[in-house]
């Protein structure tokens, strides 16, 4: 059913102005920032105070905004908050910072599609994520999800199902 709805996708369902939102973390995040750079679609979002993530200070190449303090969940609570929806990306069940993620999305009432990265092959995710952004109109996707450091190999799963679905679609 899915397969069917991602072929009626043209050109006059795809917003005129796509950006995507990351904090800037390793792993699932990191890979949305690098998507939209290979792509040339515009980036921004929130990084906590002094650019932390797992492997130091973010490059100045990521256009991310600074809160004013250096918790992560602040920054997740903002990117999901500023918007329309939101595409996270774990290994499996949601723990942690992507089960935060989750709940911050049912707060602000913006739409979530989780997608467990080692539970669907890599076809179905695309068609999934195909069918989410054609869905809502979304011109503010924030992509979130599991660090490198916790999902190992997870940066280039993410960037391969977001490069393949975008490429349907923007």
């Amino acid at each position: 059913m899915i397969t069917a709805m991602t072929q009626s996708i043209d050109a006059a369902s795809t917003p005129s102005v796509f950006t995507i939102i990351s904090g800037g973390q390793t792993g699932a995040d990191r890979a949305g920032l690098n998507v939209a750079i290979a792509r040339g679609i515009p980036h921004a979002g929130w990084c906590p105070k002094g650019r932390k993530s797992e492997d130091g200070p973010l490059p100045a190449c990521y256009q991310l905004t600074e809160t004013r303090n250096a918790s992560y969940l602040v920054r997740t609570e903002r990117n999901v908050a500023d918007s329309d929806a939101t595409v996270l990306f774990t290994p499996g069940a949601l723990t942690g910072g992507s089960k935060r993620t989750a709940e911050f999305a049912k707060i602000h009432g913006r739409p979530l599609l989780h997608i467990a990265v080692e539970k669907a092959s890599d076809d179905v995710s695309v068609d999934r994520i195909v069918a989410f952004l054609s869905a809502y109109p979304i011109t503010r996707l924030n992509v979130a999800g599991s660090r490198e450091s916790k999902a190992p190999g997870i940066h280039a799963h993410v960037f391969r199902l977001l490069d393949l679905a975008l490429g349907r679609i923007v």
